[in-house]
């Protein structure tokens, strides 16, 4: 189940991330433990969280595997440091609905929300590489902790896709 789409105008984010290279079967393995390391690197610094964690799609190639981020949004610009690098979400305007429920049917969403977009003539800042198509912004923020919420019909995830006007 998710929202309607909308479109929304949205300011720049400063972010800090582990970047990772996956396959589309090893995400739910690969990635959820990623959060606490990107967690750990914030309570080391001292740097509060300016919102939930996400996964960010960077570049998606379903056969030969994703380049993706686990991040966690930030007040201000970081400086990359190790594993975890600092990046900044673009300014513009974004795409976006409310998936609830289990994550395993965020891909229904996801499949949703771009059939949507095609049909309103929105395009995405996004350009073919020969890595895959690689995205300026199109990410999973995850609303719900299921430590707190154990109920995945109850699950939020926001997808926010950057579009190219």
């Amino acid at each position: 189940m998710h929202t309607e789409p909308k479109l929304e105008q949205r300011e720049q984010q400063p972010y800090v991330a582990i970047p990772v290279n996956v396959s589309m079967d090893s995400i739910g393995a690969v990635l959820p433990p990623l959060v606490g390391e990107v967690f750990g690197w914030l309570a080391q610094k001292g740097v509060a969280p300016a919102g939930p964690p996400f996964f960010k799609y960077a570049v998606i190639d379903m056969k030969k595997g994703m380049e993706m981020e686990v991040g966690v949004p930030v007040a201000t610009v970081q400086k990359s440091d190790g594993r975890v690098k600092a990046g900044v979400f673009p300014a513009g305007r974004y795409a976006t609905v409310m998936h609830v429920g289990p994550y395993e049917r965020i891909i229904d969403t996801t499949a949703d929300l771009l059939e949507w977009a095609d049909r309103k003539g929105i395009a995405w800042r996004s350009r073919e590489t020969d890595k895959g198509d690689a995205w300026d912004a199109r990410t999973e923020s995850y609303l719900s902790d299921p430590q707190k919420e154990p109920d995945p019909a109850k699950w939020r995830t926001e997808l926010a896709f950057l579009t190219a006007s």
